[in-house]
């Protein structure tokens, strides 16, 4: 008698991602919210981003995404509401029309990280290694979580 084998699945065959990937369409989502950017900021996170995705042990942790770029005061005010009138915690104190997100470019982004599952993760300490990297590339670059009063970890600005 031989032994029976295995049944092998399409699932078992297909190769195993250690890195997250854009879709295509996320490829073009990203292009065009750090188009929003002012120039200065929008090449200190592509400088940023390149040394990150250059460096094996950070890109396996996950790959930065730039979640917000320019923000309608009207969307401002949503976030605004939030912790407030709205259930969530606080993540703004800024009304519509008084954030650097409402500016046109904008000289803020925000960022959070794509994990491997396709989860989105805006891990403080993932965040802070970024921060690192967007600020050696341009020494203007602010990040929220360097802030005393309110600690805004994904926030970038110039």
């Amino acid at each position: 008698m031989s032994p029976t084998k295995p049944a092998v699945t399409k699932a078992a065959l297909k190769p195993r991602r250690w890195v997250p990937v854009l879709t295509p369409a996320q490829v073009k989502s990203q292009a065009a919210r750090l188009r929003q950017a002012v120039p200065s900021l929008a090449v200190a996170y592509s400088e940023a981003l390149r040394r990150w995705v250059g460096d094996p042990m950070l890109r396996l942790a996950g790959l930065p995404i730039i979640t917000e770029c320019y923000r309608s005061p009207e969307r401002q005010n949503e976030l605004f509401e939030q912790g407030r009138s709205k259930p969530g915690p606080v993540v703004t104190y800024k009304r519509g029309g008084e954030s650097n997100h409402n500016k046109v470019p904008t000289p803020a982004l925000d960022v959070a990280f794509l994990l491997v599952d396709g989860s989105v993760s805006w891990s403080g300490l993932l965040l802070s290694k970024f921060a690192r990297l967007m600020k050696a590339a341009d020494a203007r670059v602010r990040w929220g979580g360097d802030w005393s009063k309110f600690k805004d970890r994904p926030h970038f600005e110039v």
